[in-house]
């Protein structure tokens, strides 16, 4: 990747990605540790895990809702408007968590923090940096993303555990809160109306890349691959903290296991985007998904150790966000980059509806059985479902570009 390339707006490659990746290390990083409020906010709010999950699920459900239009704007308008937005309505879901009283309060939290994400999360930059990369350079340049999602993971597990045990989990609101903000700093790098690209074919308008794109067989297949990831990664990240301590293990084992995730998945999507590069993407989400159901069957069939925990989120940190640059790159394959951060918000919205179903359901199935093992065995289903979809997908560009050496 030459990061030295400038872009339309006259940055250089290598800001327009660290600008991006720093947005998504925050933004995704304050989602990740929501799971570590799930014991504290219930038992001091006297509510059920499924009424925490429920607020969790919500907020992922307002951030798939959210994606497309995100996507639109920053496609048409520029992508540090709706970064300006995620910081904004991240900070304010944070501190209506800490003015919180009922389940209808963390329920209202949960709208203003899925729109927070929608505007600072990973889907909301990658059409920025999708942009700004050659299309022989894109995979690697998303993946430069995803990886810095997974630094933010692994910082913020940590931080905002110390905060928790220190400040008590009301007053690490705020600080969140404050930390939020900084997005703000980095919206200018990723900032400006995109110019128009050359076309050797008719430029597309919203409509007719939307009909385009719902012909597209190998599109909905994407999509329920994605529905899967969703589902895998918000259960985990949500609810591990509390199986965890259901073992009877200390609550620093859930911490380590997600900093673990954070970890493995610089890794995981550092090797995504190599693989995106030089192999067949449909292939490596294949794989991907695979792997991901002999995790959870490590789950069903091991001891439960602060070892197997910490070895086993290990793995599945190379799985994490190592989807994001092959599907993202895949939709950028089929329809070109003009309408990318739309198309791909689209996909997204499949994936935070499986984000919505993985967590909710997970507090809603413990409640009931005092257990997460329907759990694990749905994730291992879902992931061999995955594996299926992704298999024919068709990964060439549709035919209105096949004929456009640009593209």
């Amino acid at each position: 990747m030459n990061a030295d390339t400038e872009t339309t707006f006259g940055r250089p490659l290598w800001m327009v990605v660290l600008a991006a990746a720093s947005i998504a290390a925050i933004g995704m990083g304050l989602r990740q540790v929501m799971g570590l409020y799930m014991v504290p906010v219930t038992e001091t709010l006297g509510l059920g895990r499924e009424s925490f999950a429920l607020a969790i699920a919500i907020a992922n459900l307002v951030w798939g809702l959210s994606a497309p239009f995100t996507g639109a704007i920053s496609d048409k308008y520029g992508t540090g408007i709706v970064v300006v937005f995620g910081a904004v309505t991240t900070s304010i879901g944070l501190l209506l968590m800490y003015f919180a009283q009922t389940d209808v309060d963390l329920f209202l939290s949960g709208i203003f923090m899925g729109f927070g994400v929608a505007g600072a999360g990973v889907n909301a930059v990658v059409g920025a940096v999708g942009r700004a990369a050659s299309p022989d350079d894109r995979s690697a340049a998303i993946a430069s993303v995803g990886m810095g999602a997974g630094v933010g993971i692994l910082v913020a597990l940590p931080y905002s555990h110390l905060l928790i045990e220190q400040l008590g989990w009301q007053t690490s609101l705020l600080v969140l809160a404050a930390t939020a903000s900084v997005i703000l700093l980095l919206a200018w790098p990723v900032s400006g109306k995109p110019e128009a690209e050359p076309e050797l074919v008719s430029p597309q308008s919203l409509k007719e890349a939307l009909s385009e794109a719902f012909r597209l067989p190998s599109f909905w297949l994407l999509n329920a691959g994605f529905f899967v990831c969703g589902f895998h990664v918000v259960f985990y990240g949500t609810h591990l903290p509390a199986f965890v301590a259901d073992q009877g293990l200390s609550p620093e084992v859930g911490v380590w296991g997600l900093m673990i995730v954070g970890l493995g998945n610089l890794i995981g999507t550092y090797l995504a985007g190599q693989w995106g590069r030089h192999y067949s993407k449909r292939y490596g989400l294949s794989l991907i998904y695979l792997g991901r159901s002999f995790v959870f069957l490590g789950f069903l069939f091991l001891p439960i150790t602060p070892f197997t925990v910490i070895a086993l989120s290990g793995v599945l940190g190379l799985l994490w966000l190592s989807t994001i640059p092959l599907t993202s790159s895949l939709v950028a394959v089929f329809f070109g980059a003009k309408w990318m951060t739309m198309l791909y918000g689209i996909v997204f919205f499949s994936h935070q509806v499986g984000s919505f179903l993985g967590v909710w359901l997970g507090g809603a199935i413990y409640d009931r059985l005092q257990s997460y093992d329907a759990m694990w065995w749905i994730s291992v289903v879902l992931g061999l479902v995955a594996a299926a979809v992704n298999w024919p997908i068709e990964e060439r560009p549709v035919a209105r570009l096949r004929a456009d050496p640009a593209e």
